[in-house]
C-alpha cells in the first residue's frame, strides 16, 4: 500500500483552479466555483470506483460499495473569501487519495458549508441530523442571500439530506493544515491532534444618544462608541487573569452608527469571540464578559449582548489518536508532536456521534485564512501517507 506523491498533488493543484485568486483561492459555498468543484470532485471519485451523492444540503459523500470495515475521511471543499488553497481541499484530496491507495475501506466525504459562510458547520451538522429545517429556512450570508436560495441557485433544492449511519464506520479521520504556527516555529513535520476548541461567538451592542460632535458637552453625551472602547479595555484587562493557557479572543468587526466624523455615535456593535478545549474555562470567561458589559451598562448607554453561536470542545478518539501517533512516528520518527486544534473543524461535529481524530501538517509561517497560505509539498505528501498508514492499520484491527 503506498500513496502516489504525483497524482496527489496534481489533485490538489486542479482544485487550486477553481476560484483561483493568485496564490489563494476564492470559492465561496454554493458558488459556481464551489458547484463546479464539488462536480470535479465527484468525478475524481467515480473515477476511483466509488459512489457518489451530493444531498439537498451541498454533503459530497463517495462510498466505497464493496463490503467489510469501512473509514470515515473527510473535510470541505469552500474557502473563506479570497483564503487559501489547502483549508479543507489537503482533507477531502487527502481522503480519496488513500481510497485509491488501499483499495477499498474507505469513504470520502466533503462537508458543506465548514466555513461558516450560512452558518456553523451546516454540512457536518446536517449529515449527523442536527440541522433543522426550521435553521435552513432561517440562514443567511452576509450578503443578505438566503440559504434556500442559493441551494437552489447551486441544484440541490429539494434533494434529500443524507444521514450519515455510525454503526457503518470505524471511525472518521481528517488531514487538515494546522492554520497556526506551532509546527512550523518548532520544525515539527507532524501534529496529532488531542482535541478542538469550542467557540463562544457574541453581538455587543451599546445604544446612546446620537447628538452633534461640537455643540454636546462631554458631560452629557451619551456616547455608545465611547463606551464599546471602555468594554473592549475592560476585556484585554481582565481575560488574562481568568483565561487558561491556549485561550484566545478576538474583537471581530467594530460598527459605530452612523459613523461620521462630527457625530457622536449613537449606536455601537462589536462582534467578540472566545475558544478554549476546555467548556469550563468557556463558561468562566462568558460570565467575566456578562459582568463587564454589565458593569458598563450601569452608565450612560444601554448594552445587549446576544450569543450569536456556540459549539462544544471535541476530545479526540484515544485509538485512533494512538494509530495516527504511531503512523506520524514512522513516518517522522521522534519529529511529530501531541497538539491542540485551536480552529473549529468538521471532525468536532462528526466526534459526537463516532470516534474521530484529526491529524496536522505544517502552515507556512502559520498564515491561513489567506491567499499567502502555503505547505511545503513534501509536508503534503507525508501527511497523507501517513494517514493512509494509519487507516490501513485501523480498518485491520478487530
Amino acid at each position: 500500500m503506498s500513496i502516489d506523491p504525483a497524482r496527489l498533488l496534481a489533485d490538489l493543484h486542479a482544485l487550486r483552479g477553481y476560484g483561483r485568486d493568485g496564490n489563494g483561492v476564492h470559492r465561496p459555498t454554493y458558488s459556481p466555483q464551489d458547484v463546479a468543484a464539488r462536480e470535479w470532485f465527484a468525478d475524481k471519485a467515480r473515477a476511483a470506483g466509488l459512489d457518489v451523492t451530493i444531498d439537498g444540503i451541498g454533503n459530497l459523500l463517495a462510498r466505497d460499495p464493496r463490503p467489510g470495515p469501512h473509514l470515515l475521511i473527510g473535510s470541505h471543499l469552500e474557502t473563506q473569501p479570497h483564503g487559501g488553497w489547502l483549508d479543507g481541499a489537503l482533507g477531502c484530496v487527502a481522503g480519496l487519495e488513500v481510497a485509491r491507495a488501499l483499495g477499498g475501506g474507505i469513504d470520502v466525504a466533503a462537508w458543506a458549508d465548514e466555513e461558516g459562510h450560512f452558518g456553523a458547520f451546516n454540512g457536518s451538522r446536517s449529515a449527523i441530523g442536527d440541522l433543522t429545517e426550521a435553521e435552513i429556512d432561517a440562514a443567511s450570508n452576509r450578503d443578505g442571500i438566503s440559504l434556500r436560495a442559493a441551494l437552489a441557485a447551486a441544484g440541490y433544492a429539494g434533494r434529500p439530506r443524507l444521514a450519515i449511519d455510525p454503526v457503518r464506520y470505524k471511525g472518521y479521520l481528517e488531514l487538515h493544515i494546522e492554520q497556526g504556527p506551532e509546527l512550523d516555529t518548532t520544525g515539527q513535520a507532524l501534529g496529532v491532534v488531542t482535541a478542538i476548541v469550542g467557540l463562544r461567538g457574541y453581538r455587543i451592542r451599546f445604544e446612546g444618544q446620537q447628538n452633534h460632535a461640537g455643540t454636546t458637552p462631554m458631560r452629557l453625551r451619551r456616547d455608545a462608541g465611547a463606551a464599546l472602547v471602555r468594554l473592549a479595555s475592560a476585556i484585554a484587562r481582565e481575560f488574562p487573569n481568568a483565561c487558561a493557557a491556549r485561550t484566545v479572543w478576538t474583537v471581530g468587526r467594530i460598527e459605530l452608527e452612523p459613523g461620521a466624523a462630527s457625530i457622536i455615535p449613537g449606536a455601537a456593535t462589536m462582534i467578540f469571540q472566545i475558544r478554549d478545549t476546555d467548556e469550563a474555562v468557556l463558561d468562566r470567561l462568558e460570565a467575566l464578559l456578562m459582568r463587564l458589559a454589565e458593569e458598563e451598562g450601569r452608565g450612560p448607554c444601554r448594552v445587549v449582548v446576544t450569543r450569536l453561536r456556540a459549539t462544544a470542545p471535541a476530545t479526540m478518539d484515544a485509538g485512533l489518536r494512538a494509530a495516527l501517533e504511531d503512523a506520524c512516528e514512522r513516518a517522522a520518527p521522534g519529529n511529530w508532536q501531541a497538539m491542540p486544534s485551536g480552529a473549529g473543524h468538521d471532525a468536532q461535529q462528526l466526534a459526537r456521534v463516532m470516534k474521530s481524530a484529526m491529524l496536522f501538517v505544517p502552515s507556512i509561517n502559520g498564515i491561513s485564512h489567506d491567499t499567502a497560505e502555503d505547505t511545503r509539498e513534501e509536508d503534503l505528501v507525508r501527511g497523507v501517507a501517513a494517514l493512509a498508514d494509519a487507516a490501513a492499520v485501523i480498518l485491520r484491527q478487530a
